[in-house]
């Protein structure tokens, strides 16, 4: 098998485990006009958005932070700033329900998920698609075993599989003590996304790309019960 050295880790370049949907111009196609068309129509949104979180509190609009895309290569992924801006922060890397940091208009942005509407800036660039893994921090892929790194293969989402399993993940990380959560999502939280997505991966098309889409919209609907517990859903 022949592995790459990114991130100071090994990553398998095997790719037979995903179908042909995950590289295919047709994947890319759907990622350019689906952006695209977001960006216009939500772009309204987030200028109130951006005005929102200038204005509430201190600090820049958008919050950069290094992630892992497809092949190990690290990139900016983009969200409107949720959090009290603190350089050189040394926090911990993960949020739960209540956390401190998160300001008043950050809140707001988190529950409907408008904070995630830049990163369609970054589908766009090709550095995520539309569909695919929430894309994470290299660190926490360090910890990963080789068949569950081969996750890395796959360019990182906006939405997906196991996003719609956790899309209320602070809520599950807020039922574990301060002192075990990091230690839990590494052994038990992130293996589970992965599964997940690797499952989907193996039989993703553009039909169930488009499925999950359509969920991801309608679980962000008010009257649409919230998953976050990874209970079962119906593969598009």
């Amino acid at each position: 098998m022949i592995t790459q050295t990114v991130c100071s880790f090994q990553i398998p370049e095997t790719e037979t485990a995903v179908s042909h949907w995950n590289r295919s111009r047709g994947k890319r196609f759907l990622d350019v006009l689906g952006s695209g068309l977001a960006l216009t129509f939500t772009s309204p949104l987030m200028v109130l958005a951006a005005a929102a979180v200038k204005v509430g509190s201190p600090g820049p609009v958008f919050f950069r932070q290094q992630r892992v895309g497809r092949g190990g290569t690290r990139f900016d992924m983009l969200k409107f700033r949720t959090m009290f801006h603190r350089p050189l922060d040394n926090s911990p890397r993960l949020t739960r329900s209540g956390d401190n940091r998160i300001t008043r208009v950050g809140k707001l942005l988190r529950k409907w998920k408008i904070d995630e509407l830049p990163q369609l800036l970054n589908v766009l660039r090709g550095e995520m698609s539309l569909i695919g893994p929430r894309p994470d921090l290299p660190e926490f892929y360090a910890h990963l075993d080789p068949v569950r790194r081969q996750i890395l293969q796959l360019k990182p989402g906006v939405t997906g599989w196991a996003t719609l399993h956790f899309r209320d993940e602070e809520s599950v990380l807020v039922k574990v003590s301060p002192e075990a959560m990091l230690d839990f999502y590494l052994n038990d939280l992130l293996p589970r996304k992965v599964d997940l997505d690797l499952s989907y991966a193996r039989r993703a098309t553009l039909k169930s790309d488009i499925g999950i889409l359509l969920q991801t919209v309608a679980a962000i609907l008010p009257l649409r019960a919230s998953t976050s517990t990874g209970q079962p859903l119906q593969l598009p």
